[in-house]
């Protein structure tokens, strides 16, 4: 009986500590949804607003593009020199926008990011404003080519005003009219100048090559245009939104935090 009583407390203290065990093991697992996707954007605007290393990245742009650009100022040209470049988070910060949306448990919307921009309240990245001043001085066109709609033209000139952005005529400042693609806008461009430039942060600020491409496309696309970057494709980091996110997501801005949360959770890899 004393033997029975014996082997009793063992399996009890087994079964004690497999349960234990069990608890914790899944303590540690992942939940389905952890606010991956806009918790995310917090760390990224952190950087953003924060990091030497991220101004320091843009310098290294601006700089490249200055080189890049007094090179071909010292060429012939049978056109007028322009340089095509993107606004939001090639030169203007918008990074507050989006924090202010994920401290309120939300993501972008098309109405409160035209809130935003109707304010004319994003800064300009460090640099940007001696890049874009000194391109003009040199008799240089510099055209806007931006994906924000005509809704939001009155806000951003008075943000590209209030910080001596030059625009040497107003429809220079080219807005999406229809197809979110810029191939279009900037071979209407391209017949009246030589763009020696493009400046964006996102691949489909350059060519239609990267345009609503699969994460694969992408990638083969870069690596096909390798000597692009840095002499007419000058790039500069945006770590919080872009067509890598949407072409993970492949195109589908209808999934909800949720589901974007768990398929880039278990996209990331812990080992090579």
């Amino acid at each position: 009986m004393k033997n029975f009583s014996l082997i009793i407390g063992s399996c009890a203290l087994a079964l004690m500590t497999s349960c234990k065990t069990a608890a914790s093991g899944t303590s540690n697992q992942h939940t389905p949804y952890e606010n991956l996707t806009r918790d995310g954007k917090i760390y990224a605007a952190f950087y953003q607003q924060r990091a030497a290393e991220y101004e320091a990245l843009c310098l290294q742009a601006y700089n490249i593009a200055k080189l890049r650009l007094d090179e071909a100022l010292e060429q012939n040209s049978d056109k007028p020199l322009a340089i095509v470049s993107d606004i939001d988070e090639t030169f203007l910060d918008n990074s507050y926008y989006a924090v202010e949306r994920a401290k309120m448990g939300k993501s972008y919307d098309q109405k409160t990011w035209e809130e935003w921009t109707a304010k004319g309240a994003a800064t300009p990245l460090t640099g940007s404003q001696e890049f874009y001043q000194y391109a003009a001085s040199k008799g240089v066109q510099v055209y806007y080519v931006t994906n924000r709609t005509e809704n939001e033209r009155a806000g951003t000139l008075k943000n590209l005003k209030k910080y001596n952005f030059p625009l040497q005529n107003e429809n220079n400042l080219i807005v999406r009219s229809k197809e979110s693609s810029k191939e279009t806008r900037r071979n209407d461009i391209a017949k009246n100048y030589n763009i020696v430039l493009f400046l964006g942060d996102n691949l489909a600020d350059f060519s239609n090559i990267f345009d609503k491409k699969t994460e694969v496309e992408r990638s083969s696309a870069v690596k096909n245009s390798a000597n692009e970057f840095g002499k007419k494709f000058i790039i500069i980091p945006n770590v919080g939104y872009g067509d890598w996110e949407s072409s993970f997501y492949k195109y589908k801005y209808d999934d909800t935090d949720q589901q974007k949360d768990s398929m880039m959770y278990d996209a990331v890899k812990s080992n090579p």
